[in-house]
Parts: C-alpha cells; structure tokens; sequence
C-alpha cells in the first residue's frame, strides 16, 4: 500500500525542548510518559514497516513555544540531509496569532523551503480535561486580524479544535475565503456519548464542508477510542467522507501519537478496509493524491 501521510511529528530531545515532553502526563490522549524518546525519520519508516510512505507533512509538535521558529529550521535541516528521501516534505508551523510578534514569526517560518501552512491549537472544553488554552482564539479581534497575514505567504491553517467550536471556524473560513483551512483529527469528536455529542460533531462538519476552502484529515480518532477496531471507526471515516467529500478528505496517521493505541499498518489497513469498495481514483485521492495537492508537496 503506498501512502502520503499528512499528519506525523518527529522530536529530538537532545537537541530540542518540548514541554509537554520534558514532564510528561497522562491525559485523555493517552500516556505521554512513554512517548519520552527521540522520534525521527527513520523511527517513522521502522513503524511504516510493508506500507510505502511516499512523502509525509509534520505538523508542529509542541516545540518551545519560545522559539517556534527553531522547530521548522531543524525540520528544515531534517527534510535536507542526506537519506531523508526530503521528508518531511511539508511543514505545518506552529504560530501564536495572538502574539505581538506573529507577523515577524509567520516571515521566518516563510523563508524555509518545505513550510506549507502554520497550526495554533485552538481546542476550548468546559471539562478541564479536554481543555487545551483555555481562550476563544477564534473570537479575539487581533487574532482574528492577523489570520489575513497567511494569504502574503500562500500559508494553509491547520485547525485543531472542538465540534462546539465549529461554527466560529466556519465564520472564519468564510471571511478568509483566500485561505486554505484544514479540519485536523476528524473534527476531534470528543464528547461522544451522548445523542447530543453526536449531532453537535455531525452539523458541525456539515457548517465547516459548506466552505470551500475547508479540508478535513481522517486521523487522531483513536485518541477517543484507545481500543480501536476497523469497526469502530467505520462510521466516523464514512460519515467524514459523506460530509466532505472525497476531494476534501485523506487520512493519515498522527503517529507516533496514536502509535500508543496500534501499529502504522494496522491503522492503514484498517482505513483501506473501510474503503474497500471505492473507485481506484477516489482511493488514491483519499490515501495520497489530496494530501499532495492540498500541502503543495
């Protein structure tokens, strides 16, 4: 099976700092404690094993948020070395857009050759064990203001964020029409026992898919579901692809994230499986060719 994955980290903690790593918890994501080791290209190609990783898109890990910039110039570095086959092909960076100096972090990030679009987890939840800032980014008027600073360097926002939050994303989609946003993690559907739950994350991707400029990466679902099985992400992969369509979807992996949870091609298996009667063409839209055009790699 050949892939291009979207959505992978690598770190170095010998020569990086990243804090959640540096102490390392136990949190609705899994054990973090055992995630405490370096992960590198070469640690993702191991875990790839018989599925053929053709290129790959990093998506900011956290780093220092101090110097946010020296994550995409080791990555950078990393894309350049001999044996890397250039991967990661594509840099998602990481952004405070609420920051005073986001204009001049955006600058820095632009001048590397692989950066394709810049992340700011935005994820607000009333349970302080899904919350992750703590802030309505998305409602800040400065923050708002410096979204247009993406469109000056052709950068994609990746968005990490709650179904409660949907409705302020597809307002801002709508106002940035000029910009290419990306759903991570399907929508991260988090409070899903309750019929409630439910239909907040299905109207909530079905307001996001009526932007056109709004994509969705099928990935990050074992995070709720730690005992996963092709099965119990059935419905979740179909209904995205429903809701989206098939030019507005792709997997990927999150790994090593959700290597906690199962193997690299088990996870590929499974999403291949789940697809299994689609056309050849919707297949290699949905496993490589979205994830290309959408990351430019």
């Amino acid at each position: 099976m050949k892939v291009v994955d979207p959505h992978i980290h690598l770190w170095d903690l010998e020569t990086h700092h990243y804090p959640w790593l540096a102490n390392p918890g136990v949190s609705f994501v899994g054990d973090a404690r055992v995630l405490k080791h370096d992960y590198l290209i070469a640690d993702l190609l191991k875990d790839a094993g018989d599925i053929e990783l053709l290129k790959c898109v990093h998506v900011e890990a956290n780093h220092d948020p101090k110097d946010p910039v020296e994550e995409t110039r080791w990555l950078q570095s990393v894309a350049d070395a001999a044996g890397s086959r250039s991967m990661p092909n594509g840099i998602v960076a990481a952004v405070d857009l609420a920051a005073d100096n986001a204009a001049e972090v955006l600058e820095a990030h632009a001048a590397f050759a692989n950066t394709r679009g810049v992340r700011q987890i935005l994820n607000v939840h009333h349970d302080k064990l899904y919350d992750y800032v703590g802030r309505h980014f998305m409602r800040e008027a400065a923050w708002r203001e410096n979204v247009r600073l993406l469109r000056r360097h052709g950068m994609s926002f990746d968005m990490q964020l709650y179904p409660s939050q949907m409705e302020d994303a597809a307002e801002l989609a709508n106002a940035h029409r000029d910009t290419q946003f990306i759903v991570n993690h399907t929508g991260m559907f988090v409070d899903r026992n309750s019929v409630a739950g439910y239909r907040a994350w299905r109207e909530g991707m079905k307001t996001l898919a009526q932007c056109p400029n709004v994509a969705v990466k099928i990935s990050g679902l074992a995070m709720f579901d730690h005992k996963w099985t092709t099965e119990s992400l059935r419905p979740y992969v179909l209904e995205t692809i429903d809701t989206f369509g098939v030019d507005r979807a792709m997997f990927a992996s999150n790994f090593p994230v959700d290597r906690q949870f199962g193997s690299y091609g088990d996870l590929w298996r499974a999403y291949a499986s789940i697809v299994g009667d689609a056309s050849d063409a919707e297949k290699d839209a949905l496993f490589a060719r979205n994830a290309e055009r959408l990351y430019r790699i």
